[in-house]
């Protein structure tokens, strides 16, 4: 549950903002362990690709950042980041062929970070359910059915309205992360594996000879920038980052991203004054940058259009 010490709602721009807390109805998974809690607010607003042809770039929405956050009274220190080399990443986004995963509002994607120009460390799976309803966010059992070690993340995305700025809407995404060496069984692209190993899936397979195949045929190159350490005060700070999303081969730029993610325990009470100058320096963010920002859609949302299938959009 995210709750506030001070009023349900907040004024910023001459907009209502929402100011409620998570509140989930009490329940367990088959196994008996309670439902998973929000622990994480991320804000994010996805960007416009064609601005980002150089490293500069970052820093140009970086002073976009800066301006906002001096008129918003929310501290942002660029700090030990200004030399900081962009981290890159492949992602790959899996479904079946006609994207029946996404249409049932779950994600399932591998990734690996890159250093120097070499793949380091292993391959990662990450596995989510993204809805804007939390209770039946938070009722999927996401788990998966693998020997090996694995991280649940349960949080809330804040995202501009659709078509418009100034205010925000939420999703709720709950995910697990692990290797890919913790699937140790089956071929990893067969549905009836996937449907093992993650019993959600079991609801969309058709056949047990099924499998599933690269998004829109694409593979995505992340660039990410660290720009700075928001402090919205009472303790309560977050990194931002600025990505860049383009297909690899071509190049072609796909998606932008800025994000900032703030992280804190069940059930604990934030400061209210705080998570008010959080939300109004995302609000006032959204108005500055309006030039560069593209609305309607996820980052997720956008790869899945690369393949000109029709796709039921859950986000």
């Amino acid at each position: 549950m995210i709750a506030t010490k001070s009023g349900s709602r907040s004024k910023a721009n001459g907009r209502s903002l929402p100011r409620r807390a998570v509140h989930l109805k009490p329940g367990k998974y088959a196994d008996g362990a309670p439902f998973d809690e929000v622990q994480y607010l991320e804000c994010k607003i996805i960007l416009k690709p064609e601005p980002f042809t150089s490293q500069g770039v970052f820093w140009d929405f970086a002073k976009v950042v800066q301006r906002v956050a001096r008129q918003s009274d929310v501290g942002f220190s660029t700090k030990g980041f200004k030399d900081s080399k962009p981290q890159i990443r492949e992602v790959i986004f899996l479904d079946t062929a006609d994207s029946r995963i996404y249409n049932h509002a779950f994600i399932l994607r591998r990734r690996i970070p890159y250093k120097n120009g070499f793949p380091v460390g292993e391959p990662e799976i990450v596995f989510k359910s993204r809805l804007p309803d939390a209770q039946a966010a938070a009722e999927i059992d996401v788990r998966p059915r693998i020997s090996g070690e694995y991280r649940v993340k349960f949080k809330v995305e804040a995202l501009p309205l659709k078509g418009k700025s100034g205010s925000f809407r939420e999703l709720f995404s709950h995910n697990v992360q692990f290797p890919l060496s913790s699937m140790h069984e089956g071929d990893p692209t067969s549905f009836e594996t996937l449907a093992r190993i993650f019993p959600p899936l079991r609801k969309v397979l058709r056949s047990k000879d099924e499998k599933v195949v690269l998004v829109s045929a694409t593979i995505i190159e992340e660039v990410l920038q660290d720009i700075g350490l928001l402090d919205f005060g009472k303790g309560i700070t977050a990194k931002a980052n600025v990505a860049l999303w383009r297909r690899r081969g071509d190049h072609l730029p796909v998606v932008g991203e800025f994000a900032y993610e703030i992280k804190f325990k069940p059930g604990a009470e934030l400061d209210g004054k705080a998570m008010a100058r959080c939300e109004q320096f995302f609000v006032a963010l959204q108005e500055a940058a309006e030039e560069w920002i593209l609305f309607g859609s996820t980052k997720t949302g956008i790869v899945y259009g690369l393949g000109g299938n029709p796709v039921q959009a859950h986000e």
